[in-house]
């Protein structure tokens, strides 16, 4: 039996290596943040490898000690304190043995492999504990395959691999755990962190809560709006959509439920916009990054593919929110109720839209994203200092302290956020390294082909429901990875642009979060609102339906990815946003009074035609649109009618 003695001092302990953890891992976040930063001046010029070490290293320890629960017991504090000191001892060890290695033509020893086994389990490890047993499971997959191989019937089976090969090639070159998605953590994302938690500690969040409400309250949906504007803004300080949500959230739902919407409704709309914000440029998701990297083609070529089908979901939302309310007869705008002034929120807060500005015009000038992310930051720290001492009339020890405090807290914050982040990247190289090593993405790529029978159509349905069901359960940057290894090439294959195939996966990792029966996003909007979780869920999915249609139709119809004559896109951006209102309409059943659901159902086909391009099929669906606004219009005229005659009888 275990004294009560015992028991306290073992607790005792606990507490003491959980707090040494706690401080540790802040020094150690400001410590990498601040050679990243330094990095991308040019100021410390390291190796790609070594730095990508240093950062692996970093993150390992941040994820492992630095976790928002303490450990339950001193044994499990033991263990993660030995998981941190494995990681550190391999990565170290790398650091003075690369040179050796690269030398020698890449030529492993015992050691090696042994340091190799190690952090490739420390990094299922951590994967595990931060990011979900899922990607851990599906790493393990696939790093058993080179040893099954052998075994495997049909396209599957290959040749065995020997322990010292595998771990050898994963943790000796930049092919394996040190391959191009940990590349992309440690100089786009990293800094993306930095720069949104820049925004976050400089007080940007207010204010552009504050932007968001003043330029809509004069709208139909005025509260809606809000949340769609405040959470693409906020995209480009949160990383992911039920990030987003959990800032957004306790700010937009209550309001828009003080306005009338339900609780289920407020948490869709708040869980679709989040999500939305992760395909809107400038700042879009984290695999956005990893698909420049990949593809070969400039973020700024990222962008430019994205903002259309972008536009084109957020404009659905709006028409959705604003017929909402028009249907329901709450959220409308009654004069004297303004409670913003523009031009004075505008003045109090101009130099936060600095940094947004600054960022916009250099990846547009084609600066790469992270020393735009970089001087951003820092023209931030400029002319909120000016503003500050504008504001109180000189320089004061106070204003420069709390200046220094708040950008130390940036650079704690950014690189403790691109924890589980950089481990999923991590995690991620590892599968992309045996498919590498084995050939199997190329045998997975020909069993695709074959089982869609070389149809696109059947091959992009199949894609769908796989990135749907992985996102499940994997983190949209995990996602992404998987599906870009194994599937994009099939497609590729299938004659599919590559950017439309990338694009096409990306899309679909990033509304897995508002997708039933695994919808995170909607889940945490649900939980804010205090609302059933399956409806908020299924709303969502219904209010985002669009985001289902606009791929298949970017696949099909390049002009949607700013591809083509400038005529095409054009013509082809018109037509979609009328197709858009027309899918809207189909959503919500209200125009001038409700649609009959034959009638929704036509709107919706009819939004597909116009989105889809071709003559005939424009032709077909603005006839359909046209045909059911008119039927509803003379519907309302009569309902009208019979309410005046009633009255007068």
């Amino acid at each position: 039996m275990i004294k009560e003695g015992e028991l306290m001092a073992a607790n005792t302990l606990n507490d003491r290596l959980t707090a040494a953890g706690k401080k540790l891992v802040a020094v150690v976040a400001v410590v990498v943040g601040v050679i990243h930063l330094l990095n991308v001046t040019g100021t410390l010029v390291m190796s790609t490898l070594t730095l990508r070490v240093i950062h692996l290293m970093a993150m390992l320890v941040i994820v492992l000690l630095g976790g928002k629960k303490a450990a339950p017991t001193l044994a499990a504090g033991l263990t993660r304190a030995a998981l941190a000191l494995c990681a550190v001892v391999c990565s170290v060890y790398l650091l003075f043995r690369w040179e050796s290695i690269s030398t020698s033509g890449g030529v492993t020893n015992s050691t090696d492999v042994i340091m190799g086994v190690i952090l490739v389990l420390v990094v299922i490890e951590a994967t595990r504990r931060t990011v979900g047993c899922a990607l851990a499971i599906i790493v393990a997959v696939f790093l058993a395959y080179p040893f099954v191989a052998a075994y495997l019937p049909g396209v599957f089976q290959g040749r065995n691999y020997s322990v010292s090969r595998i771990f050898g090639f994963l943790f000796t070159t930049t092919e394996g755990l040190y391959g191009t998605p940990l590349g992309v953590s440690a100089t786009y994302i990293v800094l993306f962190c930095i720069y949104g938690a820049f925004l976050s500690e400089f007080g940007a969040g207010t204010f552009l809560f504050r932007l968001s409400t003043a330029v809509t309250q004069k709208f139909v949906a005025a509260t809606a709006k809000t949340a769609i504007i405040f959470n693409l803004l906020i995209g480009m300080i949160s990383g992911s959509a039920a990030g987003n949500v959990a800032i957004t959230g306790t700010l937009t739902i209550p309001m828009m439920e003080k306005r009338g919407y339900t609780p289920e409704k407020a948490g869709a709309i708040t869980a679709v916009a989040a999500t939305g914000a992760q395909i809107m440029p400038p700042v879009m998701g984290a695999a956005a990054f990893i698909m420049a990297e990949i593809t070969g083609y400039s973020y700024a070529s990222i962008m430019k593919a994205a903002i259309i089908p972008a536009l084109l979901f957020f404009a659905t939302l709006v028409i959705i929110c604003t017929y909402e309310a028009r249907k329901g007869g709450f959220d409308i705008y009654q004069e004297g109720e303004a409670k913003e002034s523009l031009s004075a929120v505008l003045r109090e807060g101009w130099y936060y839209l600095v940094p947004i500005i600054t960022l916009v015009a250099m990846l547009i000038v084609g600066y790469s994203p992270f020393k735009a992310a970089y001087f951003s930051s820092l023209a931030l720290i400029v002319v909120y200092l000016a503003a500050m001492i504008a504001k109180q009339r000189g320089v004061s020890g106070g204003l420069l302290l709390d200046v220094g405090k708040k950008i130390v807290s940036a650079i704690k914050k950014g690189a403790l956020d691109t924890g589980s982040l950089a481990i999923a990247c991590a995690a991620s190289g590892i599968i992309v390294g045996v498919l590498s090593i084995t050939g199997l993405g190329a045998k997975l790529s020909l069993f695709i082909v074959s089982v869609s029978g070389g149809n696109a159509l059947i091959a992009l349905i199949l894609t769908m429901l796989t990135s749907i069901v992985l996102g499940m359960g994997l983190p949209t940057t995990a996602a992404y990875l998987v599906l870009a290894s194994v599937v994009v090439p099939a497609l590729v294959n299938m004659s599919i642009p590559l950017i439309a195939a990338h694009m096409f996966v990306f899309f679909f990792g990033c509304i897995s979060t508002i997708t039933p029966p695994v919808a995170l996003a909607s889940y945490v909007a649900a939980g804010i609102a205090n609302a059933d979780l399956n409806r908020v869920g299924w709303t969502a999915f219904r209010y985002g339906i669009v985001s289902f249609v606009l791929p298949f139709m970017f696949v099909f119809s390049p002009s949607l990815l700013m591809e083509g004559s400038a005529v095409s896109i054009v013509t082809t951006v018109i037509l979609s946003f009328i197709g858009t209102f027309a899918i809207a309409l189909a959503v919500v059943g209200y125009f001038k009074t409700d649609f009959a659901l034959w009638q929704r159902i036509l709107l919706f086909v009819s939004g597909i035609l116009m989105i889809d391009e071709g003559l005939v099929t424009d032709i077909i669906g603005i006839a359909l649109l046209i045909g059911c606004l008119a039927l509803n219009r003379m519907a309302a005229r009569r309902t009208n009618t019979n309410k005046a005659e009633g009255e007068h009888a």
